[in-house]
């Protein structure tokens, strides 16, 4: 985190990663709004619609833990962030992933995350981009 008195939205996406490598679900919960939307403003996601179960759409902070639950499940050989580039209301980050899913079937894959915050310094919306036909091709085992 930076080393200023106030941490920037790209601050908390770094913290949030940080938490996530150490399992520390619990501190990502709390930085997220009551109504927070966690991929759940896609009308036409082919994912969602193909039903992968970790790319679903969730609405607060209870629903996003079952997401959390459903990720502990893969075995990650990597999660890498590459970068975190941040402006006043939104931040993109760039990660890398290598997971084994529940099925055995391997992703390798690279994603960005979007994610915005409100004034108070909450997430409101997490947007994963990412090569859905790989994540639809490793659940349909």
């Amino acid at each position: 985190m930076s080393p200023s008195a106030n941490p920037t939205h790209a601050d908390t996406v770094a913290a949030m990663y940080r938490a996530f490598e150490t399992g520390d679900i619990a501190a990502i919960l709390d930085r997220l709004s009551d109504d927070v939307s966690w991929d759940a403003d896609w009308p036409d996601n082919s994912a969602q619609l193909a039903g992968a179960p970790t790319l679903q759409p969730r609405r607060g902070p209870r629903e996003v833990s079952e997401f959390f639950a459903q990720l502990s499940e893969w075995k990650f050989q990597e999660f890498k962030v590459i970068d975190i580039i941040g402006s006043t209301g939104q931040v993109v980050a760039e990660i890398e992933i290598d997971a084994v899913l529940p099925n055995g079937n391997r992703v390798i894959d690279q994603n960005l995350h979007l994610w915005s915050f409100d004034a108070s310094g909450q997430v409101t919306r997490l947007r994963t981009y990412c090569d859905t036909a790989k994540i639809i091709t490793a659940i349909s085992a």
